[in-house]
Order: C-alpha cells, then sequence, then structure tokens
C-alpha cells in the first residue's frame, strides 16, 4: 500500500475514515463522496490518537504498521471465523481477543500479538477437545459460543506468558554465562537511518553492536548480531533470527532525529498495549538501560515506554529497543561521535543486563557497577 499523509485523497483513505470513524475517533461521514476520500487535518489527528492509543509511532501517517492496526481494529472476536494460515497469518483485534481469553481460561496459546500463529492453533485445538468440539483449529461459531459461557465475570490472576518471562530469568541464575542475547543494530545496508552532522545512525548502531558484543562475550554471554554490516533486515526477519536462535534477550539499538535541535536524550521501549498488557521482563530491563546510561552519560533521560512496534510483537524473548540520542542534537551528535562515549553506553547496557539477571542480589547503586564488577562476579560464581 502506498503511504498515505494529509493531503492525500481516494478510496484507499476512505477506508480509513470508515475505521477511524467507527471507531469514534472521527463524527460520522455527512458531506460529499469527495470530502470523505479527503486526507484532512481532522483525519491525521484521528490517526495520531490512534496510534497513540495502540503503541505506535506518532507521526500522523498511515504507513504499513499503521494501516494494518487499523484494518485489524475492524475486527471483534466473532466477526469471522479463525484459523492459522501459513502463507498469510490472520491479524487483527479479534485474534488478539482470542489469545488472551485462552490464556486466562490455562491455555498456552503464546504471547498476545494479533496473529494467529501456530501456539494459538495448539491452544485453540487443546481447548475444543476440552469443551468436546470438534478440534479442528478453526475458531468458528460453537468456538465462539463456549468462549463466551465461560466468559463470565471470574477472579484474574497475572498473565502466565509473561510471569513464565520472570520464572525464566528467576530459573537462569546471576551469572551471565551461556546466556544468548541477540543485539540489533537499526538500519543498514542502503537504510542509514538518520543522517546529520556527519554521522549516520546506521553506523553509530553498528560499532555500538561490536563494542557490546565484545563486553558480553568477555563474561561468557553468547552474543549475536543480527545483521551484517551491510544487510539491512526487516523487523520481521530480526525477530525470527532471534527466535530462530533461541534467544534469551533482544537488544535493538538506534539513534533518533527530530526537526528541532533542541530534541534530545534517551529513551527505551518494550512490548506493552496500554491495557495491562505488558513483557514484565522486557520493562524491567528497559528501565535498567534507561536508568544506567542515563546515570553514566548524563544524557537527558526520556524515560521508557510501552509500544507493539513489529519488533516487540513478533519477538519471543523479551525484548528492548534503545534509542540513543538525537543526531540532530549538536551535543548529543558530539557525545556520539566519540568512541570512547559510545564504549560508556556499552558497558551501561551490560551492566543493565547484570542488574536483570541479578534481581538485587549483591546489586549497586545505578552508576556505580563497573566492567570489572561484572567479571569479578562472573568469576566467584564459577567457583
Amino acid at each position: 500500500m502506498r503511504v498515505l499523509r494529509r493531503g492525500d485523497a481516494g478510496p484507499d483513505v476512505a477506508e480509513i475514515r470508515s475505521i477511524l470513524a467507527g471507531m469514534d475517533l472521527l463524527p460520522p461521514v455527512t458531506g460529499t463522496d469527495e470530502e470523505y476520500g479527503t486526507f484532512d487535518v481532522a483525519v491525521e489527528h484521528a490517526v495520531r490518537a490512534f496510534q497513540q492509543r495502540r503503541g505506535l509511532m506518532t507521526d500522523g501517517i498511515v504507513g504499513p504498521a499503521t494501516f494494518q492496526a487499523l484494518k485489524g481494529a475492524s475486527y471483534h472476536l466473532g466477526s469471522r471465523p479463525l484459523s492459522y494460515m501459513i502463507a498469510s497469518p490472520v491479524h487483527g483485534d479479534d485474534v488478539f481477543t482470542l489469545q488472551e481469553r485462552l490464556t486466562e481460561l490455562g491455555f498456552d496459546a503464546g504471547r498476545p500479538d494479533g496473529y494467529f500463529g501456530p501456539a494459538t492453533e495448539r491452544a485453540l485445538k487443546t481447548f475444543q477437545r476440552d469443551m468436546r468440539l470438534t478440534p479442528d483449529g478453526m475458531c468458528g461459531p460453537a468456538t465462539i459460543r463456549e468462549l463466551h459461557r465461560l466468559s463470565s465475570p471470574r477472579a484474574r490472576g497475572g498473565r502466565p506468558v509473561f510471569l513464565r518471562e520472570q520464572e525464566q530469568v528467576r530459573q537462569a541464575g546471576p551469572r551471565l554465562r551461556g546466556k544468548r542475547i541477540v543485539i540489533d543494530p537499526g538500519h543498514g545496508g542502503d537504510d542509514l537511518g538518520v543522517v546529520a552532522g556527519g554521522l549516520r545512525e546506521a553506523d553509530i548502531a553498528w560499532d555500538l553492536a561490536r563494542r557490546l558484543e565484545g563486553r558480553m562475550k568477555a563474561t561468557g554471554m553468547e552474543a549475536l548480531i543480527s545483521r551484517g554490516p551491510n544487510h539491512s533486515p526487516t523487523e520481521l526477519e530480526r525477530a525470527r533470527f532471534a527466535n530462530d536462535a533461541g534467544a534469551d534477550l533482544f537488544l535493538s539499538l538506534h539513534s533518533d532525529g527530530n526537526r528541532s535541535t533542541r530534541a534530545q536524550g534517551i529513551a527505551s521501549f518494550h512490548f506493552g498495549t496500554g491495557n495491562g498488557t505488558t513483557s514484565t521482563v522486557g520493562e524491567l530491563l528497559a528501565g535498567f538501560i534507561q536508568r544506567e546510561v542515563a546515570a553514566r552519560t548524563g544524557m537527558l533521560d526520556c524515560r521508557t515506554h510501552y509500544k507493539t512496534w513489529e519488533i516487540f510483537t513478533r519477538t519471543r524473548c523479551p525484548a528492548v529497543r534503545v534509542e540513543i540520542g538525537y543526531l540532530t542534537n549538536p551535543d548529543d551528535a558530539r557525545k556520539l561521535g566519540d568512541p570512547a562515549f559510545r564504549d560508556i553506553v556499552a558497558e551501561g547496557i551490560l551492566i543493565a543486563v547484570k542488574r536483570l539477571y541479578l534481581l538485587g542480589e549483591g546489586d549497586q547503586p545505578t552508576g556505580t557497577f563497573t566492567f570489572a564488577d561484572v567479571l569479578a562476579h562472573e568469576l566467584a560464581k564459577a567457583e
């Protein structure tokens, strides 16, 4: 699909307006067909509201990710049959609701991501067998009736899939040796990312990834980089790389840019929908990274945020994306252009990962734990 923004017109814009009106983000259509198919200021504001609500990039532009989310939002559980399709997985709010409902009932549908994949199919078939329905993996009227029948008010516990994340971290122990981490330097190849002041985001991310990789390997961790220096995988390909590798954690490294040169600082992101569904380990790690790097570098702390980016929804392990500085800000750019500064950032991220696995054991104040402390701790635990 073409990217749609203010000033565009046509039937695809009319479809977007219809979906937004159905969510009460736009008033019902009363104008002419020409007005209905115009991407005006009201549509842009409605798109921004939708993006903010869904944890998407809030830019008021309808690109592939926003369009897919808009289409998915037009479905509710029961509005269409659902089944697993290998070539093109079914996606939408109805799938997300099904996944959450199955999980709440004790059937492991995996991370709720709105994609009808193998884990959802397995959970659905198990549910159907237990309910003495035909276990065909098709969520049709009979299955919907059983799900509604069991949806009476009930005490709800934690989110099992994310509780399992926490338990896996606890059982993994405080040592870093043997942990498998995928480091994902953003962009790459022909995709340079933000370019400003003689610096290119793809180059900064690649250099930082290599520095982090070296430190992680020195502790005994298995560090894997998701791309080569001249390759730019899609977000889905990066997620598949981590899934195929059986990664324990996924760290995506980026820098940012803005039309205003005053925009600056570091921000960290993790999976979350804003309605209580969040990766608890991802949120915890994002917080550790945010505090460690901000304390060590003096960069403005722009806090942690939940998002539903594809890199989060399609990665099975806890994942964090870090936006380290703005290349369009003179102070941030000066810092990022200094290799010694990138060493400090790499050490801060490593310390944050160590803190995650320490779970408070022998912890130290933010910004004081060093790489040497990590190596000493690893050695002590090995004895």
